[in-house]
């Protein structure tokens, strides 16, 4: 791993600096700013010629800021002569926009994914993509991490296996539920399908496949941005009587009005992970428990670096639990 190093744009420097820890390695020197114009300015510190390199950058708010940042970092590596350049994206964002499901409108994640390939992209390291599909926008392998062992070894001690359920919050997400629930022998898997009047507004709610009657429930999602999909959703498991409510979600954007309604919420506890750096504010106010997804990511780069399966990180045991 000589001939290795990790950069970080401004998104998220302490899981970069977490990153870089687990590997035993100092984060890569870069000036990465703004001139007084407000145009991004950057500059590689250290001679990356022939050197396997890796970007660490989430594109959280301001989304369009942390995109460029990157586009540009990568693009200063690859003229300084990097021999690999792979993107480690924590949180992927515009991955909401993965399709056109109205008229006259762009799909702007393979617009993105266009845009890191053409800067210089070899590679994309990210977790828990919003839709799978996106890996298959992109000309250059993707790796798409889960989060789930990382929930695992925070809840395992913390349930009764035959008295616990996984919920996924829409059809979308069962794939991410029930690879969690196969880690918990025993468990129940429910989905809470819900009628949309819009994208940001829900009619109705029910519950397909449990009864969440006297049981610990975790509803488990890839992000939250407004909360409005899971405080209802837990508001409704409270009325079906279930005996805590908690939530696992990889991503917490927690945009608008989303700390106020967790803070309301019938919601015993929110674990999210560190792939966007919340401020902490945010964190005390919605009583959220942060994980740190860097030891995955550090054995992920790991894996690359030497040739090895990323996919055995993930493998799981009879017993439910990661070797």
């Amino acid at each position: 791993m000589q001939d290795m190093h990790v950069f970080s744009g401004n998104s998220n420097l302490p899981l970069a600096r977490a990153i870089c820890k687990h590997l035993g390695r100092e984060l890569g020197k870069a000036t990465v700013d703004v001139f007084p114009d407000g145009e991004s300015h950057v500059q590689i510190g250290e001679n990356v010629r022939g050197s396997d390199v890796f970007v660490i950058q989430s594109t959280s708010a301001p989304a369009n800021h942390h995109l460029i940042e990157l586009l540009i970092m990568v693009d200063a590596l690859k003229r300084a002569s990097a021999q690999s350049i792979t993107a480690v994206i924590p949180f992927f964002g515009y991955a909401r926009q993965d399709r056109k499901d109205q008229p006259r409108v762009p799909i702007t994640a393979k617009l993105v994914a266009d845009l890191l390939e053409t800067a210089g992209v070899q590679r994309v390291l990210t977790t828990d993509l919003h839709a799978g599909q996106i890996q298959g926008f992109f000309g250059v392998p993707v790796d798409n991490l889960t989060s789930t062992p990382v929930f695992y070894q925070y809840f395992q001690k913390k349930t009764d296996n035959k008295n616990l359920i996984i919920l996924s919050p829409d059809v979308g997400g069962i794939k991410m539920a029930r690879d969690f629930s196969r880690r918990f022998p025993g468990s129940f898997l429910g989905v809470i399908d819900k009628n949309r009047h819009d994208a940001n507004s829900i009619e109705s709610m029910r519950i397909i496949g449990g009864d969440v009657n006297g049981k610990d429930a975790i509803i488990i999602d890839d992000q939250v941005s407004t909360a409005g999909t899971l405080v209802e959703a837990a508001s409704l498991i409270k009325t079906m009587g279930a005996k805590s409510i908690r939530g696992a979600v990889t991503h917490a954007i927690l945009s608008g009005n989303a700390v106020e309604r967790l803070t309301h919420s019938p919601i015993d506890e929110l674990v999210v992970t560190d792939t966007i750096d919340t401020a902490p504010e945010k964190v005390k106010a919605a009583r959220l428990k942060v994980l740190s997804m860097a030891p995955l990511f550090a054995r992920a780069i790991d894996c690359i670096v030497n040739h090895t399966s990323i996919s055995e990180l993930f493998r799981i045991p009879e017993n439910g639990m990661n070797d």
